[in-house]
């Protein structure tokens, strides 16, 4: 048995992986150098027209207040995330449970959608003071709040992907005599798992927002102990050092949020469908 030379790669072929390569570095690279660029530029504009630290602190400054405030922000970003994924997963049950019955029966889907859509194009901020006067728990009200921000995009989505299974496959099952539950299971579902999963991307960051805009209404009454209760504290005090951190917080929250959905779209996809298979160029 011949071992098989190294055969040196044609022009098109060191292309390829030479734009591949760029990529993978910019990917990570590019991020990177804008963040760095915005703090310095920041930084800079505070030392140049010499703004006071209670106008707008210096990056350092909301460091300081990031590791001396830290037991107080995390156990607030502990309280926000306790609301924010338990609205995510009532979003989940009851998007995915209400979608499955609209894909089921025309006459469920006209008679709630409309309130659904209804529940999406009401700001919350109006609707929250209401909850807060008739919901006694604060976690009940808090919870409910986000979950009406994060319920209509995966109840939309899975329903639009329930819908678009193959018509010539949903004939097909109906031609062999398969029940509905067998047409559910084996071609509906896994058809609408890219829609779902699209919709879960957008109901994470929402639900994130939702607990923080409960939060900013509880938070103004006097209760609750999430970071937006931290930040109005916060302003209260002119402390705004910590309320710069606790931004950051919420921002790196999110971000950390959809990188998990991001990350949980293409464990489900990447090896069959169209939008996460990787392709030559």
């Amino acid at each position: 048995m011949t071992d098989t030379p190294n055969l040196p790669l044609d022009l098109v072929e060191q292309r390829k992986a030479r734009i591949a390569r760029n990529e993978r570095i910019g990917r990570w690279l590019l991020p990177i150098i804008v963040i760095v660029l915005t703090i310095v530029g920041w930084d800079r504009f505070c030392v140049i027209n010499e703004v006071p630290h209670y106008v707008i602190p210096r990056p350092g400054r909301v460091l300081e207040a990031l590791i001396e405030d830290w037991s107080l922000l995390i156990s607030s970003l502990g309280a926000t995330l306790l609301i924010t994924f338990s609205a995510l997963t009532l979003a989940i049950v009851g998007g995915v449970g209400l979608a499955i019955l609209f894909a089921q029966s025309k006459w469920v889907e006209m008679s709630f959608f409309p309130y659904a859509i209804m529940l999406q194009v009401t700001p919350i901020i109006v609707i929250a003071p209401l909850i807060f006067i008739y919901v006694d728990s604060k976690f009940i009200g808090l919870l409910i709040c986000a979950w009406i921000v994060a319920f209509f995009p995966i109840l939309s989505n899975t329903t639009l992907g329930l819908k678009s299974a193959d018509h010539n496959l949903v004939d097909m099952m109906k031609l062999y005599g398969a029940s509905r539950w067998q047409t559910l299971r084996f071609l509906r579902l896994p058809s609408a798992l890219p829609y779902f999963l699209g919709g879960l991307k957008i109901a994470g960051g929402l639900s994130l927002i939702g607990a923080i805009v409960a939060e900013f209404v509880a938070g103004s009454g006097g209760a609750g102990s999430g970071l937006a209760f931290r930040i109005l504290e916060a302003s209260y005090r002119l402390n705004i050092p910590r309320m710069f951190a606790a931004i950051l917080l919420i921002s790196f929250t999110g971000i950390l949020i959809f990188m998990a959905m991001s990350f949980l779209s293409w464990l489900f996809l990447h090896k069959w469908h169209e939008s996460a298979i990787k392709r030559e160029m």
